[in-house]
């Protein structure tokens, strides 16, 4: 299953998300016009290499990528939860939101692989963090969804429960099967880092006072 968009309207313009996909993008090409060796050096001084920790890294990785489907895949999902995430909070806390998300689930990453010497990139974590608070907020929400029934290839409007719980589970299952067979020495995907982001975004999104057009919005239509 392939989220494509949301049916939740957005009242203000998601500056930020903007922004934050302009900056993963401006990032990467930058990373694909460096030799093989700058590159490396590049991913091994901003990545977080739990071994050698440095607290800078947890902020400078969620801007890294290892690839254009890593990239995609990362500002896709922002474009279709981040707005709306944005609208309810507002431009400055939604920022704080994003990045204290990707600083928690790389903090889980690091408690439990604290040995990992393999530097760990990407906005996964915070991205996934977006979509826990997304869940709390709109679960209702309708997302258009592109799947696919043996050779066939449709869409269907399903409920933002079920996309984002069946996302969850796939971290959390696919988490679990790879204990024993840690990234951590061979690379990989951190996938307890995206079960410790959108924990963490469900979680936090109570904390963080939501806009009072957002709680009239609510009230008329949920």
């Amino acid at each position: 299953m392939i989220p494509l968009r949301d049916s939740q309207p957005s009242r203000s313009t998601p500056v930020v998300t903007f922004a934050l996909i302009a900056v993963n993008v401006l990032v990467f090409l930058y990373e694909v016009s460096l030799d093989p060796f700058s590159a490396n050096h590049l991913i091994a001084a901003y990545g977080i290499v739990p071994s050698r920790l440095d607290p800078l890294t947890l902020v400078t990785s969620m801007f890294l990528h290892g690839g254009w489907l890593h990239l995609i895949g990362n500002v896709w999902f922002l474009w279709i939860f981040g707005d709306n995430v944005e609208d309810i909070l507002g431009h400055g806390k939604y920022l704080l939101f994003y990045l204290l998300c990707g600083v928690l689930a790389a903090l889980l990453h690091v408690l439990l692989n604290p040995e990992a010497r393999v530097p760990t990139i990407g906005a996964s974590g915070a991205i996934a963090g977006v979509m826990g608070a997304y869940l709390v907020k709109f679960p209702r929400a309708r997302i258009v969804t592109l799947i696919f029934i043996f050779v066939f290839i449709t869409t269907i409007e399903l409920p933002a429960a079920v996309i984002l719980g069946y996302w969850f589970v796939i971290q959390l299952f696919s988490g679990v099967g790879s204990i024993g067979y840690s990234s951590a020495t061979t690379g990989g995907i951190a996938w307890f880092a995206h079960v410790g982001g959108f924990v963490a975004g469900a979680a936090l999104i109570h904390l963080f006072r939501t806009r009072a057009p957002y709680r009239t919005r609510r009230e008329l239509y949920w």
